[in-house]
């Protein structure tokens, strides 16, 4: 059974902003609930609201705000005009793997002397590697262009420039203490870049290279923005805000996919069973874990083949190859899970600790860090999960939300080899024989650490809605607050006092479907997952309250409105 969670609802409205979000209403014709929604969202005006419903393409900012994008261009302009090699190098992730599709395939129908190179998750690890620029020198590369990597790799890219390598390093990562001595760097965390988008992924970031690119050499705006599907892949998996260019961004790239998807896109949103319109949420759940498997499992490479690929027979090829990755990616991702769950519920310490600290020497190494945040899904309390790998234990590490896990991993480092990562996941390694102390000093630093409110999972939630309130038009308008994503959720509603107009339905025995009424008003389906366990609650005819997003279901051609429940509270 997963953890209770706390519903966090937002302040009550002061009279002040219920005026003004009420003159919202009325400027631009919706219901009192959707203009507070827009009010929480920071979008308290009729232009505002112009802006959010309706993103536009001038609204994406000049490549050339970003630091060293001069630079860049001109030193690309020059390996073309000189027939240079390029190596375009990326992360092994989706971001990684997008971000090399976009600039590779962009160069390559303009420059017959480039290549790629994406690191292999097990033998190079992440970032520029040593092997790499071995490789690079031995194939009489000029320039290497990093994707979704380089800032933390000033070593690696002086060894580069020392051979007579020029480098270009693209990353969105924060930069350490030393900047690469790379020819360009670009990254809108440099404390001294402008850009004034902060938060874009590593592909955007690739994206607006070629932007600058296209600007300079006077080839059509369109070519660039032909790319965006592939940018707004990127935003959907790597959890960057919705918000500002982004959203932009990501509005017209989930455009292009369900207009004109790319060969390689097309096949993969079919073996994903993908049909009708593509969201953002299709991207996260079924796109990117699909991209991901192959660096997991494999290579990441092949996902950039597949990315590429421009003939539909070949693109049917290879996404079932890299759908197969994915069937193994989740396998081993339930079997773990399953085993690591059992490893908690059989130990009495573990069971009241405040921290998960597992071990298996066995544990595939690509899917350790899934099973840590599966296992936050059931014991809401920072995770990490070690496997056996060269000689060490690898683990991954992952959050729960407020807590900072990499300042509780610095205090433990004296027991680790290297580590690395940010606030809510993390890497590291560490001698086998280190682990037993590291689990009780990791757990006595969380304990010290970690406020009670922490350790129980929340759910967000925006509104109190009443069932009148939702209608096919309110339906209509919230869909256009899409995409979704972080900084722009999707709305989360809760409603009391709901009665059954039916009795409940179970669905393969662990689900629920209710039909569900509330003074009177017109009955509505709630789906809830996994929720059967409140059967008895719900036959004894209790009032309820329901925690939930709102969702159209078709079925046979009839489409009606439906709530997807998150929580359920008697």
């Amino acid at each position: 059974m997963k953890a209770a969670k706390r519903w966090i609802v937002r302040e009550p409205f002061t009279n002040d902003r219920e005026a003004q979000s009420a003159r919202l209403a009325e400027d631009i014709n919706v219901t009192p609930p959707l203009a507070r929604l827009l009010f929480q969202r920071g979008i308290t005006t009729f232009e505002e609201a112009k802006h959010f419903f309706r993103p536009a393409l001038h609204d994406l900012h000049d490549p050339f705000l970003m630091k060293d994008m001069a630079a860049a261009v001109k030193r690309l302009m020059e390996a073309v005009s000189g027939h240079e090699k390029i190596l375009v190098y990326g992360d092994y992730d989706v971001d990684g793997s997008t971000a090399v599709a976009v600039f590779y395939d962009f160069f390559r129908q303009r420059h017959d002397n480039i290549d790629f190179y994406i690191p292999d998750r097990y033998t190079e690890g992440y970032g520029v590697s040593w092997q790499s620029i071995d490789w690079a020198e031995q194939n009489g590369v000029r320039l290497i262009v990093t994707l979704d990597c380089g800032i933390k790799s000033a070593d690696k890219v002086a060894e580069a420039v020392r051979r007579g390598i020029d480098v270009i390093v693209c990353d969105h990562h924060l930069p350490g203490s030393h900047l690469p001595p790379a020819g360009a760097v670009l990254d809108p965390k440099r404390q001294d870049c402008s850009y004034p988008n902060k938060e874009l992924t590593g592909c955007g970031i690739g994206f607006k290279l070629v932007q600058a690119y296209c600007m300079a050499a006077g080839i059509p705006a369109e070519t660039a923005l032909g790319y965006l599907d592939l940018v707004m892949i990127s935003i959907a998996a790597d959890i960057v805000p919705v918000t500002g260019e982004n959203r932009v961004l990501a509005y017209y790239g989930l455009q292009l996919l369900n207009s004109s998807p790319r060969p390689g896109v097309r096949a993969l949103m079919d073996v994903a069973g993908l049909n009708g319109e593509i969201s953002i949420t299709n991207v996260v759940f079924g796109l990117a874990p699909r991209i991901n498997a192959a660096g997991r499992i494999h290579h990441a490479r092949e996902a950039v083949r597949l990315l590429l690929c421009d003939n539909p027979e070949d693109a049917r090829s290879f996404a079932a190859e890299i759908n197969s990755y994915n069937t193994d990616r989740r396998t081993f991702d339930s079997t773990i899970t399953d085993e690591a769950l059992t490893m908690i519920g059989q130990d009495e310490w573990l069971l009241k600790a405040n921290s998960t600290v597992l071990y298996h020497k066995d544990w595939h190494k690509g899917v350790i860090g899934i099973v840590a945040s599966r296992c936050i899904e059931y014991y809401h309390r920072p995770t990490i999960i070690f496997t056996h790998s060269n000689g060490k234990a690898t683990g991954s590490a992952r959050s729960v939300p407020g807590f900072d896990l990499y300042e509780a991993i610095e205090e433990c480092s004296d027991l680790l080899d290297q580590f690395g990562g940010h606030t809510f996941a993390a890497g590291m390694t560490l001698p086998v024989e280190n682990i037993s102390a590291f689990r009780l000093r990791f757990e006595e630093v969380v304990s010290r650490r970690i406020l009670p409110d922490q350790l129980i999972p929340k759910i967000e939630v925006d509104l109190e809605l009443g069932l009148s309130d939702i209608t096919p038009r309110f339906f209509r308008i919230l869909r256009q607050m899409a995409p979704f994503g972080p900084g722009n959720m999707t709305p989360v509603f809760i409603s009391h006092g709901l009665r059954l107009s039916r009795p409940p339905y179970v669905m393969k025995e662990q689900h629920l479907r209710l039909e569900v009424i509330q003074n009177g008003s017109q009955p509505f389906t709630a789906v809830v997952f996994g929720g059967a366990g409140h059967l008895d609650d719900l036959n004894e005819g209790k009032p309820f309250s329901l925690c939930y997003t709102l969702e159209e279901n078709e079925f046979r051609g009839s489409r009606t409105l439906q709530l997807l429940v998150k929580d359920m509270r008697f």
